[in-house]
């Protein structure tokens, strides 16, 4: 099992996308067997004393929830998430819509697949969403949040989209959400994992990109890495509307999930199966060594608005 860290790009902040509005998700790996610390920055523009030191740590993977304006890693911290993936970490980034996560652009390849509206910009440029007009591009609409959304891939299916729990073997359902961002598979090594349909245009949007086989110019393999087009594929708000979201959420939520969960309980695989695909091959801290878990490989896997 995978010792995660699980931290978002901002402070503390009841009224934000802060980490306790991520609590299902830490719950959700822990209950797997994984060792989690959830947190939050400790303060802002400052070197967080976790994240600047994170290739040092004693960390498997990073789950980084990307809920800043722009303004979430500072220049000491990219490098040291650059240097985590290449002594072999596993780092999942997740955004929003228009400049939402943009602090991302700093992490190398894993920044260069993640597009905004001002930095590295959607090369679509169009805004999808119609409902919110203080969000511009990219914004793409997969449905309400507390809705469900189709997920399209083709074959084979990746490993991470695999369950047990359907007749056609995948999973087939994403929370769903109003304004989702932009990702591509624009770097050697990325490949898209899987699309959503935008409910509004009809248009295909990517709604993650893996990488993997990447390569450090001393030819050690990198971590894996996979970037989502939003975090709110993790929110609490969006498994569980009860759970609440903060005061500037101000589009009307769906009702699929609560009225039928199972495909959410389906949903959850993709969360194990993440955890399994992005523990390291090898210890993080030395070449040589076995895995943190003991074995010689990772674990076998069913391979804001703001």
């Amino acid at each position: 099992m995978s010792k995660i860290l699980l931290q978002t790009t901002i402070t503390a902040h009841p009224d934000d996308w802060d980490i306790t509005r991520f609590a299902l998700l830490a719950d959700e790996l822990r209950a797997a067997g994984h060792e989690v610390t959830a947190r939050d920055r400790t303060s802002r523009g400052e070197d967080d004393p976790i994240l600047s030191r994170v290739d040092e740590l004693d960390f498997d993977q990073l789950w980084l929830l990307a809920v800043d304006i722009g303004d979430g890693l500072t220049a000491a911290e990219s490098p040291a998430i650059v240097r985590f993936r290449e002594r072999g970490g596993g780092v999942l980034t997740a955004r929003d819509h228009q400049d939402l996560g943009s602090s991302l652009l700093g992490l190398g390849s894993l920044g260069e697949v993640n597009h905004f509206h001002q930095r590295n910009p959607d090369p679509r440029s169009v805004r999808d969403d119609q409902d919110t007009p203080t969000i511009s591009w990219p914004n793409y609409h997969s449905g309400h949040n507390g809705d469900y959304q189709p997920v399209i891939t083709g074959e084979p299916v990746h490993p991470l989209l695999r369950t047990t729990a359907t007749a056609s073997g995948r999973i087939e359902w994403f929370p769903a959400h109003p304004h989702e961002g932009a990702v591509s598979a624009c770097v050697p090594g990325a490949t898209v994992l899987a699309q959503g349909r935008s409910t509004v245009s009809g248009n295909l949007f990517n709604l993650a990109v893996a990488l993997d086989g990447e390569i450090t110019s001393a030819g050690r393999a990198m971590g894996r890495a996979l970037a989502e087009s939003t975090f709110h594929h993790f929110a609490d708000y969006n498994w569980d509307l009860d759970r609440g979201a903060p005061s500037f959420v101000s589009e009307p939520p769906g009702s699929q999930i609560k009225a039928d969960p199972t495909r959410l309980t389906i949903y959850r695989d993709y969360i194990h199966n993440l955890a399994a695909w992005l523990h390291p091959a090898t210890d993080t801290h030395s070449p040589t060594a076995t895995s943190s878990s003991g074995a010689a490989t990772a674990p076998a896997g069913p391979e804001q608005q703001r």
